[in-house]
């Protein structure tokens, strides 16, 4: 049976595809591509370029600084967009390809979805080695690009123009789909990107993706309801799935309905109002007292859209009732069955749902949600007191976040490494859904700037407020250029605390000496005298350093009326974090040491590892 066909070449093909993925947000039908960051080398400028130029206007293309920066920002728009839209990016051969691996795994950690356009070598071989390739003597199938397969979720190379026809299909399945959705990589040869193929009409038809929502599996589902209804001090972790999910009114029903407590993974944060009742915050290494009390006693953990990471649960030795069970409420069977879990496999809202109609009759113990409620009131005290403004010379991480707070109280706040996040995770006051977007599944520096231009292009009419420490600044800040070229106006708090402010803290705790973290004690003939308000302001951004919390908090507020990005440098204390809440985290502490605070701290460990649950 003969089929119409177009003429066009490989590059043409994947942009005119492209064009033609939809999705349907809030009724109204919008392209699932919000646009395609590009950086152009001799691997792609020639193929994908051309192509991307001939549909400019439908299928917007932005040039990133860095593609590591410009993979970070597609990563934080899919993020910003709860997963229902997401980006493309694309780069040359060689080094431009391999500065998009640290984003793809950073992906692949949070399960968001990205797909990667990289160039690849001359599939005909015949110029070989083609400039930047790298040759592997024992197999001449290898790339560079090989490299992005532990990290994508899927991945393949096109050695033939037709071969795009499959890819693109199974692209989109992967990057849809709300278990296995993550970084797709198509490998592009450069010189395939410009062969020509007779495609056909049908592979361009308009495609419509709707989300997926998985139901509960019976057996499953009456495990699981069977365990809450002998549940006496039950608890509810929310991961990002209940976000992706779009999940939090079925939360916030079934922990109203049944009594039961909130507590927040940092994916999940944002997942209940931060005043509602019920929500304890923060759970784990970096959780409140009011989860941390709760969780020790739990004896049924109902586990939402969660992969249970080592921060979580206090490296597995958090909940200490022998009785304890957990209920895996995942999407992905993968997450759903850890630490022998009654899985239910099923979409977090669906699976809320299901649950709320079966428990009736059911009750936490009051006494145990009375408690909940007291220990949230005396935990809020304690987060108030260490946001609390201060004139101290240099104010700690947690008096800069209450600035920012009282100043932007109804931002979205950005940020990924360092000490912040858990300072963040504890003490910000986060409101709706969204409104707190942190990267924590993989904690990579540099990308909080990148990830700040994401969210606001995903969320144009959203105050994003970003916070990065000096180090993450110093890895990359290239994306403020950006920002600027964009129109995506962001608000930059710069926290100065003259190096690795939080690993030096964690060097201490393990016993070891000050080494290499702070600028002060690295290796080193002079101190740089670093003007970051300076540097940003070089690359086109409004910037200023101020002297205090006072000043900082004038700042915040003057700079809501600024037309471009405002990046605001504070200098703060790089030893000082909030002593209340937390939980202990297994890092590993040397058996042997000729130091003895080291020593002292192998003997703290030891006996640390006897909670510690084995999965």
């Amino acid at each position: 049976m003969s089929q119409n066909t177009i003429r066009l070449t490989m590059a043409q093909a994947v942009a005119r595809f492209l064009t033609m993925q939809k999705t349907v947000i809030d009724d109204e039908v919008v392209p699932i591509f919000g646009g395609v960051f590009a950086i152009f080398g001799h691997g792609n400028v020639a193929g994908i370029g051309e192509a991307l130029h001939g549909v400019k206007d439908v299928l917007p293309t932005y040039r990133g600084q860095n593609e590591q920066g410009m993979a970070h920002a597609a990563i934080a728009y899919a993020k910003g967009s709860f997963r229902r839209r997401f980006m493309a990016c694309t780069t040359s051969i060689g080094p431009g390809a391999l500065n998009m691996v640290t984003a793809a795994a950073l992906a692949h950690v949070n399960r968001i979805p990205v797909l990667l356009l990289p160039g690849d070598v001359f599939a005909n071989r015949l110029p070989d080695p083609v400039l930047q390739q790298v040759e592997n003597f024992g197999d001449g199938t290898v790339s560079a690009n090989d490299c992005f397969r532990p990290v994508s979720r899927y991945f393949d190379r096109m050695t033939r123009p037709e071969q795009i026809i499959p890819a693109l299909r199974r692209a989109m399945q992967v990057l849809t789909d709300p278990a296995e959705c993550g970084p797709v990589t198509l490998s592009l040869c450069q010189d395939v990107q410009a062969e020509a193929y007779d495609y056909p009409e049908s592979f361009f038809e308009e495609k419509i993706w709707h989300v997926r929502r998985v139901m509960p599996d019976a057996d499953e589902f009456a495990a699981a309801a069977t365990a809450l209804l002998h549940a006496k001090k039950p608890v509810i972790i929310a991961g990002g799935g209940v976000l992706y999910s779009e999940a939090s009114p079925a939360l916030i029903r079934f922990a109203e309905r049944y009594g039961v407590p909130v507590m927040e993974t940092q994916a999940g944060k944002s997942s209940l109002p931060h005043d509602h009742p019920l929500n304890m915050g923060s759970v784990g290494v970096t959780g409140s007292s009011a989860s941390n009390l709760l969780a020790e006693e739990a004896d049924v953990v109902l586990a939402v859209g969660t992969r249970l990471q080592d921060f979580t649960t206090g490296s597995w030795a958090l909940f200490k009732n022998d009785d304890l069970k957990i209920i895996g409420l995942n999407v992905q069977p993968f997450d759903a069955h850890k630490h022998q879990a009654l899985p239910l496999v099923a979409d977090a809202r669906a699976g809320l749902d299901a649950l709320n109609s079966a428990l009736t009759g059911w009750q936490a113990e009051p006494d145990w949600t009375a408690r909940a409620k007291d220990g949230k009131d005396e935990w809020l005290a304690a987060a108030d007191r260490a946001t609390a403004s201060t004139n101290a010379e240099l104010p700690s991480d947690a008096q800069v976040i209450g600035a920012v707070q009282r100043a932007r109280e109804n931002a979205v706040l950005v940020c990924a490494s360092g000490g912040l996040p858990g300072e963040l995770h504890k003490l910000w006051k986060a409101g709706a859904p969204g409104s707190y977007h942190m990267e924590y599944g993989f904690s990579t520096m540099g990308y909080e700037i990148a990830g700040g231009l994401g969210v606001k292009l995903a969320r144009p009419e959203a105050d994003v407020v970003v916070m990065v420490g000096d180090g993450s600044y110093l890895m990359m800040n290239s994306e403020i250029v950006s920002s600027i070229m964009l129109g995506a106006k962001l608000t930059i708090v710069l926290l100065d605390n003259a190096g690795f402010g939080c690993i030096n803290r964690l060097q201490m705790a393990t016993g070891g000496a000050n080494f290499n973290n702070l600028l002060k004690d690295t290796h080193h003939v002079t101190l740089p005298g670093i003007d970051f308000a300076a540097h940003a302001a070089s690359m086109g951004a409004i910037s200023r350093k101020v002297g205090s919390i006072s000043e900082l908090e004038t700042a915040l507020q003057e700079s809501e009326g600024n037309d471009r990005t405002t990046v605001i440098v504070i200098d703060t204390d790089p030893l000082i974090t909030t002593d209340e809440g937390g939980h202990w985290w297994d890092v590993a502490v040397p058996e042997v040491s000729e130091r003895p605070q080291v020593n002292a701290a192998r003997e703290a460990y030891v006996q640390a590892l006897k909670a510690q649950q084995a999965g």
